[in-house]
């Protein structure tokens, strides 16, 4: 039950839908002390710095930092459009990543576009062009390596920029994230599954109910399992995180998710929500969420905004 309350108040800190999910261990960043960090950059939230940016840095591509604690030089955009993609909500110019994410996400969307009734994949955000914080929304999302996959079904995949901004995602849960409704297909487990297969996945997040239906649903190797994870929201994107690209050093990988396939905890997950346990009066209100500075994030961060 401690557990469960923990996570509540946890979510509700990090706001819900657009929150990041946890990581472990949250960063192992070279910290810079404020006199190394340029004047132009002090007393400013970082998300300010990495927003401002309009396009990736001309360095050699790498990771800095964790997820939640990070950035990312020598980010690739990934193409607008593609045989087998758009990438959605351009005006947030967030269709940018480690070459790795990028290469990942074009071959999971050709496997889909094998899928009937999938014409591919709408891509949802990955990265800034620097990484970063992001002005609004995320928490993690910050080296390139996390993206968002809609769960929406591509019927075509020649959207304007209008309709990119203008066409909603579809929900897939029901009961609060308990089950799945009848909008989710063998093809959303297939898609998910393939993601989880791919040995550059460290994770993937998506609704506790959605997990445990594909518990329920697979009869063959089960491994892949482990790397689906439960978390708040996520039910009209599943979000991937992959690996630090071989290598790459400064760049913190998550910890290894627990052994097993991870069912049992999915389920329970289920349970909490059906039955939710009573509120505990002495639990700690949530910490306000403190804005990141340049402080925060590794040292390389400062060369990834200097660069040209």
């Amino acid at each position: 039950m401690g557990r469960y309350l923990g996570l509540i108040a946890l979510a509700l800190a990090l706001g819900g839908c657009g929150a990041s999910a946890p990581e472990r261990p949250e960063t192992a960043a070279q910290v810079v002390s404020t006199q190394s960090i340029p004047a132009s950059m002090r007393g400013i939230e970082a998300k300010q710095l990495f927003g401002a940016k309009p396009r990736g840095s001309q360095q050699s591509p790498r990771p800095y930092g964790s997820y939640a604690k990070g950035c990312l030089a020598g980010g690739a955009a990934l193409p607008e459009s593609g045989p087998t993609w758009q990438a959605m909500r351009l005006s947030r110019n967030r269709n940018w990543g480690h070459p790795e994410t990028v290469d990942f996400l074009q071959k999971l969307s050709r496997f889909a576009a094998s899928q009937p009734g999938w014409a591919g994949l709408y891509i949802g955000d990955i990265s800034q062009p620097r990484g970063g914080p992001m002005l609004s929304g995320h928490r993690s999302h910050q080296m390139g390596m996390d993206a968002d996959i809609w769960l929406l079904p591509p019927k075509r995949l020649n959207l304007s920029r209008g309709e990119r901004e203008s066409l909603s995602a579809v929900s897939m849960r029901r009961a609060n994230g308990a089950f799945t409704n009848d909008k989710w297909t063998r093809q959303h487990h297939e898609i998910i599954k393939a993601a989880a297969k791919d040995p550059r996945t460290a994770r993937i997040f998506i609704f506790p109910g959605a997990k445990v239906r594909m518990c329920k649903d697979e009869t063959g190797d089960r491994s892949w399992l482990r790397k689906v994870r439960p978390w708040w929201g996520h039910h009209y994107h599943f979000h991937v995180r992959l690996k630090c690209p071989s290598g790459a050093r400064g760049c913190v990988n998550q910890s290894p998710p627990p052994a097993g396939d991870g069912c049992d905890d999915a389920q329970q997950w289920v349970d909490n929500i059906l039955n939710p346990p009573p509120p505990d009066p002495n639990a700690p209100a949530p910490k306000p969420r403190r804005e990141l500075t340049m402080q925060d994030l590794p040292a390389q961060c400062i060369a990834v905004l200097q660069s040209e």
